[in-house]
């Protein structure tokens, strides 16, 4: 399905608004990533489970409310690439009605929007995105002050696609901060869930880092992490497990080094 009018609008809004916007804080880090048990190879010709991955991550603050960007870059050992990004844009109803929109565990609630670009390798039309394609998401998302955590965010959307039937999906992020004697830790991630398609199996993503404040022990704490990251992974890219005879119940530790700046 191609973008409707109102998601092109809503587009629109966003670009005219972060135009005139105030930056009140940003983060930028670069992440390098290697794995041996990724699922859904790109052929079913090869095996390409052994995989580097780069990512580049962008988030900030704005008077209008919340901005982030990731690219992964992704090296097969057998050569095969890929490379798949999000921009995720949240506007914040309490910041732009100037009313504060707490409730329970809620702090605010926001207008949240997602596009999805991708480009890999898929000759055998397995990913149930497609090869190409780019996605657009509306929907509504929550801050959520819970004690022990930096942020946790809560967002509910419709999934239009490009070249599948739409659906939905409901993503959880996190991130907790903690100490380990003198050491200093952080345990974050999301857990994405889409549901079942015309074309597409429900799907759901468990993706978490630990990762180990390796800066401060040099006295530049919140620079250098490193750690590991594990995804487990059901019915990847909405392909129901064995369809084809793929296994695509991904359950995979990648060894972590992230560099923010």
């Amino acid at each position: 399905m191609k973008p409707t009018k109102p998601l092109l609008l809503l587009a629109s809004s966003l670009l005219s608004v972060a135009a005139q916007a105030e930056m009140t804080w940003s983060d930028n880090s670069l992440s390098l990533l290697y794995g041996h048990d990724y699922k859904v190879d790109y052929s079913k010709n090869t095996d390409d489970s052994e995989r580097s991955v780069v990512t580049f991550e962008h988030a900030s603050g704005h008077s209008w409310g919340d901005l982030f960007i990731f690219a992964d870059y992704l090296d097969s050992e057998d050569g095969s690439k890929e490379l798949y990004s999000e921009i995720s844009p949240r506007l914040s109803l309490g910041k732009l009605s100037g009313s504060e929109l707490a409730f329970g565990p809620v702090t605010d609630v926001l207008i949240a929007t997602a596009v999805e670009l991708g480009n890999m390798d898929d000759p055998d039309h397995l990913a149930a995105t497609g090869p190409h394609f780019t996605n657009y998401l509306t929907g509504v998302g929550f801050d959520l002050a819970v004690p022990g955590f930096s942020f946790v965010q809560a967002n509910v959307y419709h999934r239009d696609n490009d070249d599948k039937a739409s659906n939905e999906q409901l993503t959880l992020v996190w991130a907790m901060p903690f100490t380990l004697g003198d050491a200093s830790f952080v345990y974050d991630g999301f857990i994405d869930w889409t549901s079942a398609s015309e074309d597409s199996h429900p799907s759901t993503n468990f993706t978490s880092q630990l990762k180990w404040d390796a800066g401060a022990a040099w006295g530049e704490p919140k620079t250098l992490y490193a750690g590991i990251e594990y995804v487990h992974w059901n019915d990847k890219f909405g392909i129901k497990d064995g369809t084809y005879g793929v296994d695509s119940n991904e359950r995979n530790v990648n060894l972590l080094v992230k560099y923010h700046f």
